[in-house]
């Protein structure tokens, strides 16, 4: 896509601030999923009040993605991500000096409503400053923050074990507060939309709002990210109680996961783009009908030779189901006409966390009462396969435009 009026190399200039918008965000939640041990035994909570400290972020996403979206479509995506930082500052220094757990789920949600900024944002970024025939990989690798952060955040996991989890917390806002300031750059390359094109933040989600077919779309990825969030909410606590992991093994198990995921994204970016640019829902089927198996198979997991199987599968897990987003946003941004890019990212994101928000409780309502982590894991991979059939049999990609 050839942008008047903005020069420089994107991939150098403007990309690396994409990646690490997601890697800072990343290491702000993964890092608590990293020391639900730690963080559960300190508050005393069971795997369900756990479930609902997860859920408090993505409630807050649910509720944030449309309008975060409609504001990206509006003021750009530098202005928006800044703000994104600034949010999820203020969540991590009040997660950090919180004395209580209804104060932690507040730190949870100020959270939320922070990442929600990043990926309508993020996601305009690549549709604005890459031409769609290299579109994939751009957004396989601005997605890679995702799981590098989820690196960084397994370190964190384990350090718990000889530092105190909010001093952890501090570090964390250090890192957000200093990528929001590199992010102001971003600003200077706003791609403005011509006047005829420009509407309300409400009108420009209403636009997409009336497409049956993208909604369609959104509800399924709601489907699809309660395997996602199951997986990374619960893989510590699984680990350690189901396989006897220690603290430090688990998050090693969630440290390797993080990577197989990293390399993956960039993976899927490419091929994505090499034999799938026109069928790219094509690929996100096999990607996630592989994971809902993976799952079934979690289901079987116990402690001795238990536990290397289980790291084997959560590697396998971390490149299907925790890296079928690039895909997934690839074919957000080319379901709906160009200026409507960040507003339909928005909606999507909407199913996106609601399932987040749903699927914890849920998985940790099975364990505590009704058949433990076998049946939660087989529920889920349960609603993971009806996502992929959603996905198959329900939902028409749109026709590219002209390279």
């Amino acid at each position: 896509m050839n942008t008047p009026g903005i020069t420089g190399n994107p991939w150098l200039s403007r990309l690396p601030a994409l990646i690490l918008s997601h890697v800072v965000g990343t290491v702000n939640i993964i890092s608590v999923m990293a020391m639900a041990p730690v963080i559960s035994a300190d508050l005393g909570l069971g795997a369900a009040e756990f479930g609902a400290f997860i859920s408090a972020y993505y409630a807050a996403q649910a509720f944030w993605s449309m309008p975060a979206g409609g504001i990206t479509d509006r003021y750009g995506v530098g202005r928006t991500l800044v703000a994104g930082h600034m949010l999820m500052f203020a969540a991590a220094i009040t997660l950090a000096i919180a004395n209580g757990y209804y104060q932690c789920l507040g730190a949870m949600f100020i959270m939320g409503l922070g990442y929600a900024m990043m990926n309508p944002s993020t996601a305009r970024g690549v549709l604005d400053w890459f031409p769609r025939a290299r579109r994939g990989t751009a957004m396989g690798l601005k997605q890679v923050g995702v799981p590098l952060g989820g690196v960084i955040a397994a370190g964190n996991g384990a350090f718990a074990t000889i530092d105190n989890w909010q001093t952890i917390m501090f570090g964390v806002a250090a890192i957000i507060m200093m990528n929001g300031l590199y992010c102001l750059v971003l600003a200077k390359h706003h791609v403005p939309l011509p006047l005829d094109q420009r509407k309300s933040i409400v009108g420009n989600l209403g636009d997409v709002m009336k497409d049956r077919n993208f909604n369609v779309y959104a509800v399924l990825n709601g489907l699809l990210n309660v395997g996602q969030t199951n997986f990374f909410s619960f893989l510590t606590l699984f680990l350690t109680s189901t396989a006897k992991a220690s603290q430090e093994a688990a998050s090693v198990a969630l440290g390797l996961t993080q990577t197989a995921s990293a390399i993956a994204r960039i993976g899927w970016g490419v091929i994505c783009d090499r034999y799938y640019a026109d069928r790219r829902a094509v690929l996100m089927a096999w990607i996630c009908g592989s994971a809902a198996v993976f799952m079934v198979m979690f289901s079987f997991i116990g402690p001795g030779l238990g536990l290397w199987i289980g790291i084997g599968l959560a590697m396998a897990l971390g490149i299907t189901i925790a890296s079928f987003a690039p895909v997934a946003q690839a074919v957000v941004v080319e379901a709906v006409e160009p200026r409507l890019a960040g507003s339909a990212i928005g909606v999507n994101m909407v199913g996106v966390h609601i399932g987040g928000m749903l699927g914890p409780i849920l998985f940790g309502w099975i364990v505590d009462h009704w058949g433990g982590y076998d049946i939660a894991w087989i529920v889920t991979a349960g609603l993971v396969a009806l996502g992929t059939m959603m996905l198959v049999f329900f939902f028409k990609e749109r026709p590219n435009e002209p390279a």
